[in-house]
Protein backbone atom coordinates (compact mmCIF):
# COMPACT_ATOMS: atom_id res chain seq x y z
CA UNK A 1 0.00 0.00 0.00
CA UNK A 2 1.68 3.28 -1.04
CA UNK A 3 1.55 6.06 1.56
CA UNK A 4 0.84 9.75 0.53
CA UNK A 5 3.51 12.42 1.84
CA UNK A 6 0.81 14.61 2.79
CA UNK A 7 -0.88 12.07 4.59
CA UNK A 8 2.50 10.49 6.49
CA UNK A 9 2.93 14.87 7.39
CA UNK A 10 -0.67 15.04 8.32
CA UNK A 11 -0.18 11.99 11.12
CA UNK A 12 3.14 13.44 12.09
CA UNK A 13 2.08 16.73 12.74
CA UNK A 14 -0.93 15.01 14.75
CA UNK A 15 1.83 13.52 17.16
CA UNK A 16 3.90 16.74 17.25
CA UNK A 17 0.41 18.20 18.32
CA UNK A 18 -0.22 15.70 20.92
CA UNK A 19 3.02 15.63 22.62
CA UNK A 20 3.69 16.38 25.85
CA UNK A 21 7.44 16.62 27.25
CA UNK A 22 6.63 15.74 30.91
CA UNK A 23 9.35 13.97 32.26
CA UNK A 24 9.13 12.00 35.66
CA UNK A 25 12.42 12.87 37.51
CA UNK A 26 12.90 11.55 40.34
CA UNK A 27 15.50 12.57 42.49
CA UNK A 28 18.18 9.72 43.57
CA UNK A 29 20.79 9.01 46.01
CA UNK A 30 23.39 6.28 46.65
CA UNK A 31 24.18 4.24 50.01
CA UNK A 32 27.61 5.26 50.98
CA UNK A 33 28.01 3.33 54.29
CA UNK A 34 25.40 0.63 56.18
CA UNK A 35 25.66 -1.05 58.95
CA UNK A 36 23.87 -1.89 62.34
CA UNK A 37 20.43 -0.77 60.82
CA UNK A 38 21.70 2.59 59.68
CA UNK A 39 22.56 3.49 56.58
CA UNK A 40 24.32 6.91 55.12
CA UNK A 41 23.38 8.06 51.48
CA UNK A 42 24.98 10.66 49.41
CA UNK A 43 22.57 13.17 47.66
CA UNK A 44 18.46 13.16 47.85
CA UNK A 45 19.29 17.33 49.25
CA UNK A 46 14.83 17.56 48.71
CA UNK A 47 14.56 14.76 51.74
CA UNK A 48 12.47 15.93 54.58
CA UNK A 49 13.12 15.01 58.05
CA UNK A 50 10.94 11.86 59.33
CA UNK A 51 9.97 11.27 55.41
CA UNK A 52 10.40 7.36 53.96
CA UNK A 53 12.92 6.57 51.83
CA UNK A 54 12.62 3.07 49.07
CA UNK A 55 16.11 1.64 48.81
CA UNK A 56 16.67 -0.39 45.69
CA UNK A 57 15.96 -4.15 47.51
CA UNK A 58 12.41 -2.98 48.52
CA UNK A 59 13.38 -1.92 52.78
CA UNK A 60 12.20 1.28 53.64
CA UNK A 61 13.89 3.31 55.41
CA UNK A 62 13.29 6.89 57.61
CA UNK A 63 15.46 9.93 57.05
CA UNK A 64 16.06 11.68 60.63
CA UNK A 65 19.65 13.15 59.85
CA UNK A 66 19.94 16.06 57.38
CA UNK A 67 23.43 16.82 56.82
CA UNK A 68 25.23 19.05 54.52
CA UNK A 69 26.01 16.55 51.60
CA UNK A 70 24.49 13.30 53.00
CA UNK A 71 21.41 11.79 54.61
CA UNK A 72 22.04 9.02 57.77
CA UNK A 73 18.31 6.84 57.74
CA UNK A 74 16.99 4.63 60.04
CA UNK A 75 16.07 0.57 58.36
CA UNK A 76 12.68 -0.37 59.22
CA UNK A 77 13.73 -4.03 57.89
CA UNK A 78 17.33 -5.91 57.66
CA UNK A 79 20.11 -4.04 57.12
CA UNK A 80 21.55 -7.40 54.77
CA UNK A 81 19.42 -6.84 52.16
CA UNK A 82 20.87 -2.98 51.86
CA UNK A 83 24.40 -2.90 50.14
CA UNK A 84 26.74 0.26 49.80
CA UNK A 85 26.24 1.66 46.40
CA UNK A 86 22.54 0.40 46.32
CA UNK A 87 20.41 3.64 45.07
CA UNK A 88 17.62 5.20 47.43
CA UNK A 89 14.63 7.18 46.19
CA UNK A 90 12.01 9.25 48.32
CA UNK A 91 8.15 8.48 48.75
CA UNK A 92 7.13 11.47 49.37
CA UNK A 93 5.70 10.80 52.20
CA UNK A 94 6.19 9.86 56.55
CA UNK A 95 5.31 6.38 57.76
CA UNK A 96 1.83 5.19 57.98
CA UNK A 97 -0.12 2.99 59.31
CA UNK A 98 -3.99 1.66 58.80
CA UNK A 99 -6.97 2.64 60.86
CA UNK A 100 -10.15 1.19 61.12
CA UNK A 101 -12.29 -1.07 63.00
CA UNK A 102 -10.70 -3.61 60.58
CA UNK A 103 -7.72 -3.81 63.16
CA UNK A 104 -10.12 -4.50 65.87
CA UNK A 105 -8.96 -7.98 67.42
CA UNK A 106 -5.35 -7.95 65.47
CA UNK A 107 -2.20 -7.90 66.30
CA UNK A 108 -0.13 -6.09 64.06
CA UNK A 109 3.36 -5.08 63.54
CA UNK A 110 4.93 -1.11 64.21
CA UNK A 111 4.09 -0.69 60.45
CA UNK A 112 0.65 -1.91 60.78
CA UNK A 113 1.34 -5.22 59.20
CA UNK A 114 -0.25 -8.51 60.36
CA UNK A 115 1.80 -10.69 62.65
CA UNK A 116 -1.31 -12.74 64.01
CA UNK A 117 -1.48 -15.28 60.36
CA UNK A 118 -5.26 -13.70 60.08
CA UNK A 119 -4.92 -13.12 56.43
CA UNK A 120 -4.51 -9.53 55.30
CA UNK A 121 -6.07 -6.25 56.71
CA UNK A 122 -8.67 -4.64 54.66
CA UNK A 123 -8.39 -1.17 55.48
CA UNK A 124 -8.64 1.72 52.73
CA UNK A 125 -7.60 4.73 55.43
CA UNK A 126 -3.88 5.04 56.64
CA UNK A 127 -2.84 8.10 59.00
CA UNK A 128 0.78 9.27 59.62
CA UNK A 129 2.11 8.09 63.05
CA UNK A 130 3.53 11.49 63.77
CA UNK A 131 0.78 14.00 64.33
CA UNK A 132 0.88 17.28 66.21
CA UNK A 133 -1.03 16.85 69.95
CA UNK A 134 -4.98 18.28 70.02
CA UNK A 135 -4.64 22.18 71.15
CA UNK A 136 -6.39 23.74 74.44
CA UNK A 137 -9.39 24.76 72.36
CA UNK A 138 -10.26 21.54 71.49
CA UNK A 139 -9.84 19.65 74.33
CA UNK A 140 -13.11 19.11 77.07
CA UNK A 141 -12.52 18.57 80.75
CA UNK A 142 -11.36 14.79 82.28
CA UNK A 143 -14.32 13.94 84.44
CA UNK A 144 -16.06 10.86 83.02
CA UNK A 145 -14.54 7.62 84.68
CA UNK A 146 -12.49 5.25 83.55
CA UNK A 147 -13.33 2.24 85.46
CA UNK A 148 -10.70 -0.46 85.84
CA UNK A 149 -11.72 -2.95 87.86
CA UNK A 150 -9.13 -2.66 91.03
CA UNK A 151 -10.73 -1.98 93.75
CA UNK A 152 -7.34 0.10 95.44
CA UNK A 153 -7.47 2.10 92.01
CA UNK A 154 -10.72 3.19 91.66
CA UNK A 155 -10.98 4.27 95.23
CA UNK A 156 -7.52 5.91 95.64
CA UNK A 157 -6.33 7.07 92.29
CA UNK A 158 -9.46 6.88 89.90
CA UNK A 159 -8.96 7.21 86.24
CA UNK A 160 -11.16 9.30 83.93
CA UNK A 161 -11.94 9.14 80.04
CA UNK A 162 -8.62 11.05 78.64
CA UNK A 163 -6.72 11.43 81.19
CA UNK A 164 -2.68 9.94 81.22
CA UNK A 165 -2.07 7.53 84.69
CA UNK A 166 1.73 6.85 84.64
CA UNK A 167 2.19 2.72 86.31
CA UNK A 168 5.76 2.80 87.49
CA UNK A 169 7.69 0.37 89.61
CA UNK A 170 10.60 -2.19 89.03
CA UNK A 171 9.74 -5.36 87.13
CA UNK A 172 7.91 -8.29 88.62
CA UNK A 173 5.75 -5.97 90.68
CA UNK A 174 2.90 -6.67 88.80
CA UNK A 175 2.36 -3.39 86.12
CA UNK A 176 1.29 -5.12 82.81
CA UNK A 177 -0.95 -7.17 85.26
CA UNK A 178 -3.20 -3.78 86.31
CA UNK A 179 -3.07 -2.89 82.64
CA UNK A 180 -4.51 -5.90 81.26
CA UNK A 181 -7.40 -6.45 84.32
CA UNK A 182 -8.00 -2.80 82.78
CA UNK A 183 -8.52 -4.00 79.94
CA UNK A 184 -10.66 -6.86 80.42
CA UNK A 185 -13.01 -5.19 82.55
CA UNK A 186 -13.56 -2.45 79.82
CA UNK A 187 -16.05 -6.13 78.44
CA UNK A 188 -19.29 -4.09 77.61
CA UNK A 189 -18.68 -0.56 78.21
CA UNK A 190 -18.22 0.84 74.48
CA UNK A 191 -14.15 1.70 74.85
CA UNK A 192 -12.02 0.37 72.11
CA UNK A 193 -8.40 -0.93 73.63
CA UNK A 194 -5.16 -0.66 71.94
CA UNK A 195 -1.97 -2.61 73.88
CA UNK A 196 1.60 -1.30 72.27
CA UNK A 197 4.06 -4.06 73.17
CA UNK A 198 7.78 -2.56 72.97
CA UNK A 199 10.80 -4.63 73.51
CA UNK A 200 8.58 -7.54 74.86
CA UNK A 201 9.34 -11.28 74.91
CA UNK A 202 7.55 -12.79 71.55
CA UNK A 203 6.38 -15.52 73.85
CA UNK A 204 4.62 -12.55 76.50
CA UNK A 205 3.11 -10.90 74.04
CA UNK A 206 1.79 -14.22 72.77
CA UNK A 207 0.70 -15.24 75.95
CA UNK A 208 -1.41 -11.83 76.52
CA UNK A 209 -3.27 -12.46 74.18
CA UNK A 210 -4.20 -15.56 74.42
CA UNK A 211 -5.04 -14.30 77.82
CA UNK A 212 -7.27 -11.76 76.03
CA UNK A 213 -8.82 -14.28 73.61
CA UNK A 214 -10.49 -16.15 76.58
CA UNK A 215 -11.52 -13.53 78.69
CA UNK A 216 -13.59 -12.12 75.39
CA UNK A 217 -11.51 -9.06 75.35
CA UNK A 218 -9.80 -9.30 71.91
CA UNK A 219 -13.06 -8.60 70.72
CA UNK A 220 -12.26 -4.44 71.05
CA UNK A 221 -8.45 -4.74 71.36
CA UNK A 222 -5.81 -4.04 68.56
CA UNK A 223 -2.53 -5.21 69.73
CA UNK A 224 0.80 -3.42 68.03
CA UNK A 225 3.91 -5.31 69.00
CA UNK A 226 7.51 -4.48 68.18
CA UNK A 227 9.23 -7.35 70.17
CA UNK A 228 13.29 -7.58 71.72
CA UNK A 229 14.09 -9.48 68.42
CA UNK A 230 13.01 -6.21 66.38
CA UNK A 231 15.43 -3.51 65.48
CA UNK A 232 15.20 -0.22 67.64
CA UNK A 233 13.93 1.95 64.73
CA UNK A 234 10.78 -0.34 64.76
CA UNK A 235 10.61 -0.08 68.47
CA UNK A 236 10.88 3.42 68.16
CA UNK A 237 7.48 3.85 66.16
CA UNK A 238 5.35 1.38 67.37
CA UNK A 239 3.95 3.74 70.55
CA UNK A 240 3.30 6.52 67.37
CA UNK A 241 1.82 3.65 65.52
CA UNK A 242 -0.64 2.11 68.45
CA UNK A 243 -1.87 6.09 69.06
CA UNK A 244 -2.39 6.51 65.12
CA UNK A 245 -5.16 3.72 65.50
CA UNK A 246 -6.82 5.00 68.62
CA UNK A 247 -6.56 8.88 67.46
CA UNK A 248 -9.05 7.55 63.97
CA UNK A 249 -11.48 6.07 66.75
CA UNK A 250 -11.21 9.39 69.26
CA UNK A 251 -11.80 11.35 66.46
CA UNK A 252 -15.31 9.30 65.45
CA UNK A 253 -16.65 9.77 69.06
CA UNK A 254 -15.20 6.52 70.45
CA UNK A 255 -13.47 6.39 73.67
CA UNK A 256 -10.35 4.19 73.47
CA UNK A 257 -7.97 2.72 76.40
CA UNK A 258 -4.05 2.79 75.45
CA UNK A 259 -0.98 1.16 77.31
CA UNK A 260 1.97 1.60 76.10
CA UNK A 261 4.52 -1.34 78.09
CA UNK A 262 7.13 -0.01 78.04
CA UNK A 263 8.30 3.39 77.91
CA UNK A 264 11.57 2.65 79.24
CA UNK A 265 12.21 0.07 76.48
CA UNK A 266 11.13 3.09 73.98
CA UNK A 267 13.72 5.44 75.69
CA UNK A 268 16.29 2.60 75.79
CA UNK A 269 15.71 1.80 71.72
CA UNK A 270 15.70 5.72 70.78
CA UNK A 271 18.63 5.96 72.85
CA UNK A 272 20.41 3.22 70.70
CA UNK A 273 19.45 4.58 67.65
CA UNK A 274 20.24 8.14 68.61
CA UNK A 275 24.17 7.39 69.70
CA UNK A 276 23.98 4.80 65.94
CA UNK A 277 23.37 8.52 64.37
CA UNK A 278 26.32 10.02 66.27
CA UNK A 279 23.44 12.27 68.20
CA UNK A 280 25.02 14.16 71.04
CA UNK A 281 24.27 11.98 74.42
CA UNK A 282 23.11 13.92 77.28
CA UNK A 283 22.06 12.76 80.90
CA UNK A 284 22.36 8.88 81.26
CA UNK A 285 23.68 9.11 77.27
CA UNK A 286 19.77 9.88 76.27
CA UNK A 287 20.13 12.81 73.80
CA UNK A 288 18.88 16.20 74.70
CA UNK A 289 15.26 15.42 73.05
CA UNK A 290 14.42 12.02 75.01
CA UNK A 291 11.79 14.35 76.98
CA UNK A 292 9.95 15.57 73.61
CA UNK A 293 9.99 11.90 72.53
CA UNK A 294 7.75 11.08 75.30
CA UNK A 295 5.86 14.67 75.81
CA UNK A 296 4.89 14.24 72.18
CA UNK A 297 3.29 10.92 72.42
CA UNK A 298 1.27 10.78 75.88
CA UNK A 299 0.18 14.58 75.00
CA UNK A 300 -1.92 13.24 72.07
CA UNK A 301 -3.84 11.41 75.02
CA UNK A 302 -7.13 13.62 75.14
CA UNK A 303 -10.94 14.00 75.32
CA UNK A 304 -11.86 16.29 72.75
CA UNK A 305 -14.56 18.88 72.98
CA UNK A 306 -17.72 17.39 70.44
CA UNK A 307 -17.18 19.44 67.58
CA UNK A 308 -13.75 18.15 67.33
CA UNK A 309 -14.98 14.44 67.42
CA UNK A 310 -15.44 14.16 70.75
CA UNK A 311 -13.92 10.64 71.69
CA UNK A 312 -10.93 10.01 74.16
CA UNK A 313 -8.01 8.62 74.72
CA UNK A 314 -6.46 7.33 78.10
CA UNK A 315 -3.37 6.37 78.52
CA UNK A 316 -1.64 4.18 80.64
CA UNK A 317 2.48 4.51 79.83
CA UNK A 318 4.30 1.61 82.21
CA UNK A 319 8.26 2.34 83.55
CA UNK A 320 9.96 0.28 84.83
CA UNK A 321 12.33 1.68 88.01
CA UNK A 322 15.27 0.38 88.64
CA UNK A 323 15.72 -0.62 92.33
CA UNK A 324 13.07 1.69 93.00
CA UNK A 325 14.55 4.80 91.75
CA UNK A 326 11.83 7.44 90.75
CA UNK A 327 14.26 10.22 90.59
CA UNK A 328 16.22 9.00 87.63
CA UNK A 329 15.89 10.48 84.20
CA UNK A 330 13.28 8.63 82.62
CA UNK A 331 10.82 8.25 85.53
CA UNK A 332 10.78 11.89 86.76
CA UNK A 333 10.30 12.73 82.52
CA UNK A 334 7.52 10.74 82.13
CA UNK A 335 5.93 11.55 85.94
CA UNK A 336 6.41 15.51 84.66
CA UNK A 337 4.48 14.79 81.43
CA UNK A 338 1.48 12.53 82.82
CA UNK A 339 -1.51 13.61 85.29
CA UNK A 340 -0.44 11.21 87.92
CA UNK A 341 1.43 7.95 89.13
CA UNK A 342 0.61 4.68 90.26
CA UNK A 343 3.27 3.24 92.52
CA UNK A 344 3.80 -0.47 92.60
CA UNK A 345 6.18 -1.19 95.36
CA UNK A 346 8.34 -4.65 95.63
CA UNK A 347 8.47 -5.04 99.18
CA UNK A 348 4.31 -4.86 98.96
CA UNK A 349 4.26 -7.41 96.35
CA UNK A 350 6.68 -9.36 98.01
CA UNK A 351 4.70 -9.29 101.30
CA UNK A 352 1.40 -10.70 99.25
CA UNK A 353 0.05 -7.36 98.97
CA UNK A 354 -1.17 -7.42 94.93
CA UNK A 355 -2.31 -5.02 93.68
CA UNK A 356 1.28 -3.74 95.19
CA UNK A 357 0.06 -0.08 95.44
CA UNK A 358 1.84 2.32 97.48
CA UNK A 359 -1.25 4.18 98.34
CA UNK A 360 1.88 7.20 99.52
CA UNK A 361 3.63 7.49 96.34
CA UNK A 362 0.40 7.20 93.95
CA UNK A 363 -1.83 10.07 93.22
CA UNK A 364 -4.17 11.27 90.57
CA UNK A 365 -4.55 14.79 89.36
CA UNK A 366 -7.57 14.73 87.95
CA UNK A 367 -9.18 12.86 91.45
CA UNK A 368 -12.58 12.89 92.72
CA UNK A 369 -13.81 14.29 89.66
CA UNK A 370 -13.20 11.15 87.84
CA UNK A 371 -14.86 9.04 89.97
CA UNK A 372 -19.16 8.37 90.67
CA UNK A 373 -20.53 10.38 93.33
CA UNK A 374 -21.06 6.84 95.42
CA UNK A 375 -17.02 6.44 95.42
CA UNK A 376 -16.30 9.68 96.01
CA UNK A 377 -18.47 9.98 99.31
CA UNK A 378 -17.18 6.76 100.78
CA UNK A 379 -13.26 6.74 99.25
CA UNK A 380 -12.40 9.40 100.98
CA UNK A 381 -11.28 8.42 104.37
CA UNK A 382 -9.50 5.13 102.79
CA UNK A 383 -6.18 6.52 101.76
CA UNK A 384 -6.01 8.22 105.47
CA UNK A 385 -6.83 5.43 107.12
CA UNK A 386 -3.66 3.57 105.58
CA UNK A 387 -1.24 6.38 105.60
CA UNK A 388 -1.99 6.19 109.82
CA UNK A 389 -1.79 2.35 109.53
CA UNK A 390 1.20 2.31 108.17
CA UNK A 391 3.00 4.96 110.68
CA UNK A 392 1.08 2.94 113.70
CA UNK A 393 2.36 -0.29 112.53
CA UNK A 394 5.49 0.64 112.10
CA UNK A 395 5.61 2.28 115.48
CA UNK A 396 3.32 -0.55 117.16
CA UNK A 397 6.46 -3.26 116.29
CA UNK A 398 8.66 -1.95 119.09
CA UNK A 399 5.72 -3.46 121.32
CA UNK A 400 5.02 -1.31 123.98
CA UNK A 401 1.34 -1.32 125.50
CA UNK A 402 -1.29 0.36 122.96
CA UNK A 403 -4.43 2.45 124.31
CA UNK A 404 -7.52 1.22 122.88
CA UNK A 405 -7.97 3.98 119.84
CA UNK A 406 -4.68 3.06 118.45
CA UNK A 407 -5.36 -0.66 118.40
CA UNK A 408 -9.07 0.31 116.75
CA UNK A 409 -6.75 2.13 113.99
CA UNK A 410 -4.23 -1.06 113.60
CA UNK A 411 -7.15 -3.37 112.99
CA UNK A 412 -9.28 -1.21 110.82
CA UNK A 413 -6.22 -0.70 108.92
CA UNK A 414 -5.03 -4.23 108.48
CA UNK A 415 -8.54 -4.91 107.07
CA UNK A 416 -8.62 -2.38 104.77
CA UNK A 417 -5.22 -3.90 103.27
CA UNK A 418 -6.58 -7.34 103.29
CA UNK A 419 -9.95 -5.73 101.63
CA UNK A 420 -7.86 -4.35 98.81
CA UNK A 421 -6.26 -7.18 97.99
CA UNK A 422 -7.35 -8.65 94.27
CA UNK A 423 -7.03 -11.50 92.30
CA UNK A 424 -5.63 -11.23 89.09
CA UNK A 425 -8.17 -11.30 85.87
CA UNK A 426 -10.72 -10.99 88.49
CA UNK A 427 -12.00 -6.83 87.92
CA UNK A 428 -15.08 -6.20 89.96
CA UNK A 429 -17.70 -3.58 88.71
CA UNK A 430 -18.29 -0.13 89.83
CA UNK A 431 -21.17 -1.18 92.23
CA UNK A 432 -19.72 -4.11 93.89
CA UNK A 433 -16.99 -2.38 94.74
CA UNK A 434 -18.89 0.50 96.26
CA UNK A 435 -20.60 -2.04 98.68
CA UNK A 436 -17.53 -4.07 99.54
CA UNK A 437 -15.62 -0.04 100.48
CA UNK A 438 -18.67 0.91 101.80
CA UNK A 439 -19.06 -2.32 104.47
CA UNK A 440 -15.06 -2.18 105.43
CA UNK A 441 -14.96 2.18 105.65
CA UNK A 442 -18.13 1.65 108.25
CA UNK A 443 -16.43 -0.68 110.27
CA UNK A 444 -18.85 -3.84 109.37
CA UNK A 445 -15.85 -5.94 109.29
CA UNK A 446 -14.32 -4.93 112.82
CA UNK A 447 -15.27 -8.25 114.68
CA UNK A 448 -14.03 -10.42 111.54
CA UNK A 449 -10.74 -12.33 111.45
CA UNK A 450 -8.19 -10.21 109.06
CA UNK A 451 -7.93 -13.84 106.69
CA UNK A 452 -11.51 -14.20 106.85
CA UNK A 453 -12.04 -10.45 105.17
CA UNK A 454 -11.93 -11.61 101.56
CA UNK A 455 -14.16 -14.15 102.00
CA UNK A 456 -16.62 -11.95 103.85
CA UNK A 457 -16.32 -10.02 100.39
CA UNK A 458 -17.00 -12.88 98.34
CA UNK A 459 -20.32 -14.04 100.39
CA UNK A 460 -21.30 -10.63 100.93
CA UNK A 461 -21.20 -9.51 97.42
CA UNK A 462 -23.06 -12.84 96.28
CA UNK A 463 -25.46 -12.01 99.21
CA UNK A 464 -26.77 -8.81 97.11
CA UNK A 465 -26.94 -10.01 94.44
CA UNK A 466 -29.01 -12.79 95.20
CA UNK A 467 -30.80 -10.99 97.65
CA UNK A 468 -31.07 -6.97 97.14
CA UNK A 469 -29.74 -7.06 93.18
CA UNK A 470 -31.83 -3.83 93.27
CA UNK A 471 -29.27 -2.06 95.53
CA UNK A 472 -26.49 -3.05 93.11
CA UNK A 473 -29.27 -1.68 89.89
CA UNK A 474 -29.50 1.45 91.61
CA UNK A 475 -25.83 2.39 92.51
CA UNK A 476 -25.19 0.98 88.86
CA UNK A 477 -27.73 3.79 87.29
CA UNK A 478 -27.76 6.77 89.38
CA UNK A 479 -23.95 6.71 90.42
CA UNK A 480 -24.64 8.02 93.65
CA UNK A 481 -25.41 6.96 97.29
CA UNK A 482 -28.44 8.81 98.57
CA UNK A 483 -29.70 8.25 102.13
CA UNK A 484 -32.62 5.82 101.75
CA UNK A 485 -30.37 3.40 99.45
CA UNK A 486 -27.28 3.92 102.11
CA UNK A 487 -29.96 2.85 104.89
CA UNK A 488 -30.77 -0.48 102.64
CA UNK A 489 -27.27 -1.15 101.90
CA UNK A 490 -27.13 -1.06 105.71
CA UNK A 491 -29.57 -2.99 106.43
CA UNK A 492 -28.68 -5.60 104.02
CA UNK A 493 -25.15 -5.49 105.19
CA UNK A 494 -26.51 -6.45 108.83
CA UNK A 495 -29.01 -8.93 107.69
CA UNK A 496 -26.10 -10.81 106.30
CA UNK A 497 -24.00 -10.86 109.04
CA UNK A 498 -26.98 -11.75 111.28
CA UNK A 499 -27.18 -15.05 108.55
CA UNK A 500 -23.22 -15.61 108.07
CA UNK A 501 -20.69 -16.40 110.97
CA UNK A 502 -17.17 -15.53 109.45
Amino acid sequence: MDLKPEEISSVIKQEIKNYSAKLDVIEAGTVMQVGDGIARIYGLRKAMSGELLEFSSGVLGMALNLEEDSIASVLLGPDKDVKEGDSVKLTGRVARVPVGDSLIGRVVNALGEPIDQKGPIQSSAYRPIERVAPGVISRKEVNVPLQTGIKAIDAMVPIGRGQRELIIGDRQTGKTAICADAIINQKGKDVLCVYVAIGQKASTVARLVKTFEDFGALDYTTIVSASAAETAPLQYIAPYSGCAVAEEWMEKGRDVLIVYDDLSRHAVAYRAMSLLLKRPPGREAYPGDVFYLHSRLLERSARLCSEYGGGSITALPIIETQAGDISAYIPTNVISITDGQIYMETELFNSGIRPAINPGLSVSRVGGSAQIKAMKKIAGPIRVELAQYRELAAFAQFGSDLDKDTLDRLRQGERIVEILKQPQYKPLTVEKEVVILYAVTRKYLKDVNVEKALDFEQELLLYIEARHPEILDEIRVKGDLTEELEANLREAIESFKKETKI
